[in-house]
């Protein structure tokens, strides 16, 4: 468990390092470092997307996930709860920013089988290694975002113990085909949020997330289903 509060507080010292960096640098250096963040954004979410279609079983499942998700998001109206909240905290796009700070740091192997492997084997290998990479992520975020980044950091600690409690529940409930599912609706949430970044288009990325549990509610059924005799 203390590896995953060595994430939240990476994150935390990530941002303010960041924001301090913010001060100092002018804003053609800034916009490009949004660019690089952008187009990394694309890159990993595409790859993580196209990494896990290729080991999935249910190759619509995403498309219903991402529907749904959507659905909920919107009518949850989760993009204008966001802004509201981040512009009294920072007269920037925040919310941009923590976005992709949540979906870079919670989505992936490293963010989901890290707990797992904590919890069952107690190897903190994993999450050590996202630790880094959640502390270069949120710094060069919070460059151009600033400090209101380190929201990201509850966040991070929310999902990643919520894992490991589960992981210590019961291991049935985090599966591979999970993980898979939970990584290929996260790649295209990842790309989406990069095209954002760069102002190609607004996914309004926000309203998407809830498509990020579909996935558990979906394995969760199968698994309902299967104690009255029904599999699909």
């Amino acid at each position: 468990m203390y590896a995953i509060i060595i994430n939240a507080v990476a994150i935390i010292i990530g941002s303010a390092i960041g924001a301090l960096f913010q001060r100092g640098i002018s804003e053609k250096y800034v916009n490009v470092l949004n660019t690089a963040m952008g187009l990394c954004a694309i890159t990993l979410g595409a790859n993580v997307a196209m990494e896990s279609m290729q080991k999935s079983e249910y190759p619509v499942l995403f498309i219903f996930c991402l529907s749904i998700g959507g659905l909920i998001g919107t009518l949850l109206k989760m993009d204008q709860h966001m802004d509201r909240a981040t512009r009294s905290i920072s007269g920037s796009n925040l919310a941009e920013g923590i976005t992709t700070a949540i979906l870079l740091c919670c989505v992936g192997t490293l963010a989901m089988m890290g707990p797992v492997m904590s919890a069952l084997y107690d190897d903190n290998t994993y999450l050590m290694t996202a630790a880094t990479l959640n502390f270069v992520t949120v710094l060069v975020l919070a460059s151009s975002y600033g400090f209101g980044i380190a929201l990201t950091g509850i966040a991070v600690f929310v999902w990643m113990s919520s894992i490991y409690g589960l992981a210590l529940l019961s291991q049935s409930l985090i599966s591979h085909e999970l993980i898979t599912e939970v990584s290929l609706v996260g790649g295209i949430l990842i790309t989406a949020s990069g095209l954002g970044i760069l102002h190609i288009k607004d996914c309004k990325t926000i309203n998407l997330l809830p498509a990020l549990f579909m996935p558990m509610f979906f394995f969760a059924l199968r698994a309902l289903c299967a104690q009255f005799g029904i599999n699909f």
